[in-house]
């Protein structure tokens, strides 16, 4: 049984000892701190303190809730590398918990293992130019029949960590025609697979996300029958699988970067005189200071009951969409208001706070934009509704 709390703990003070630092060095910048290099050594590190890859099956030497993953994973995002030290940043994590629940005895040996080991990173291919993003139904990357497999042709964008990846999960159209609500299907692909090409990075706003955000072109990728991931036709189902979690993930790991700008912002108060005293003595100040534990606190309760519904197997899809859109633009009040705290140092790179604004602005589009989630928060409360009427 693992203890959470206790671990929580020990990953925070990990990460104030160890990722700090080399985040406070190079500002958040994943490239230039060393990107996989450093990734490599940071995981040792944690496996060298008993604390990386808690989320990972039980067999891999994980084992812990998503209720538990919340107060770990919140303390690893106090550091914006601290969740990469873990093996928990995205994409990886969210691939490791879809290949538990749908990988083959074979795909598990030899994808999620040597995920779930931090030898491998991976990516979640699925974007596309042309949408397939916040619409999945347009995706028009097409896997056909071929002698003793398939043939995927198609142009991904956006795809978080392709570069360096060790294998993609990538989603193809199987059957249907874009626009059509199912007929996707999941392939596993090794990296330098003949035909795939990582293209570009994209360039965006953060700089957080080792092996960026890229262009991935597939032509004419030929994989076995052995390569897809759970049944044909059922990608839609299964990305439901993973994208509610994930999203979670996301909230408490962006969570734990917020608890770090409003730690800096409170700091920065208490010891700036200003107007014949301290700023944090100021009603203005504490007002900005107030509402930002207001915000930690509604965000981390929203998140903890969206865990406990999908711990219990309930898709629990309100719920997630409630948590990830309150608390993708409350994160993002929470680091804004510690700009304003701090002034002209909130702007700069002496304090942590603007590089995670820049790194938690995002996540009011990634993981399906906020209008996107309240258009189906609305959708299922209507639907309700009618039936209850009915």
């Amino acid at each position: 049984m693992i203890d959470a709390t206790d671990l929580a703990r020990r990953v925070r003070d990990f990460v104030v000892r160890e990722v700090l630092p080399v985040e406070d060095a190079h500002d958040g910048d994943i490239a230039a701190a060393g990107g996989d290099e450093l990734r490599v050594k940071l995981q040792a590190a944690a496996r060298a303190e008993g604390i990386f890859g808690p989320h990972a099956p039980p067999a891999y030497g994980g084992g812990l809730t998503l209720r538990q993953c919340a107060d770990v994973f919140e303390a690893a995002g106090y550091g914006l590398f601290g969740p990469l030290a873990l093996g928990a940043a995205a994409p990886d994590e969210g691939n490791l918990h879809l290949l538990d629940r749908v990988a083959t005895p074979g795909q598990r040996e030899t994808f999620l293992a040597p995920l779930a080991r931090g030898e491998v990173r991976s990516a979640f291919a699925m974007t596309e130019p042309a949408g397939a993003g916040s619409d999945p139904s347009t995706l028009r990357t097409v896997a056909t029949r071929a002698p003793g497999g398939w043939r995927i042709e198609g142009r991904k964008t956006f795809i978080t960590g392709a570069d360096g990846a060790g294998f993609l999960i990538v989603m193809a159209r199987t059957s249907g025609a874009p626009g059509d609500r199912g007929g996707a299907t999941m392939f596993l692909v090794p990296a330098g697979t003949p035909g795939l090409k990582v293209g570009r990075h994209v360039p965006t706003l953060d700089r957080s996300m080792v092996g960026g955000h890229c262009d991935v072109d597939f032509a004419g990728v030929v994989v076995g029958d052995d390569a897809v991931l759970g049944e044909v036709d059922a990608g839609f189902r299964y990305a439901q699988v993973r994208l509610g979690p994930a999203r979670m993930t996301h909230v408490m790991r962006w969570l734990g970067a917020a608890v770090r700008a409003q730690d800096a912002a409170i700091a920065y108060t208490a010891r700036r005189s200003t107007f014949g005293g301290r700023l944090s003595d100021l009603g203005m100040a504490q007002q900005m200071i107030a509402d930002n534990e207001i915000d930690l606190a509604a965000t981390r309760a929203l998140l903890h009951h969206a865990c406990v519904q999908l711990d219990a197997g309930r898709e629990a899809a309100q719920e997630t969409s409630i948590a990830k859109t309150f608390g993708a633009e409350a994160i993002g009040r929470v680091t804004d208001r510690a700009m304003q705290l701090c002034g002209g140092q909130g702007m700069s790179a002496d304090l942590p706070i603007a590089r995670i604004a820049r790194e938690v602005r995002p996540f009011r589009v990634y993981d399906g934009p906020s209008e996107v989630h309240r258009m189906a928060i609305a959708r299922r409360v209507v639907s309700a509704h009618r039936k209850a009427a009915s």
